[in-house]
């Protein structure tokens, strides 16, 4: 059984101050990632498989 005082170390919302968004191919929600720090204004994709057009899912 689960502890409920227990941080799981996941926390709602925006992560660094930078809020999900909705992938421009599949429709899936993504978080920010340390990788995409300098460009993240102008992510749109999940994933390269999404980016590169390919189906998703």
């Amino acid at each position: 059984m689960a502890n409920p005082k227990r941080k799981t170390g996941k926390q709602p919302g925006a992560v660094n101050g930078h809020p999900d968004k909705i992938c421009a191919r599949c429709g899936r929600p993504f978080s920010w990632r340390k990788k995409w720090e300098r460009d993240w204004d102008s992510v749109r994709y999940c994933s390269d498989k999404c980016r590169m057009g390919k189906s998703a899912g």
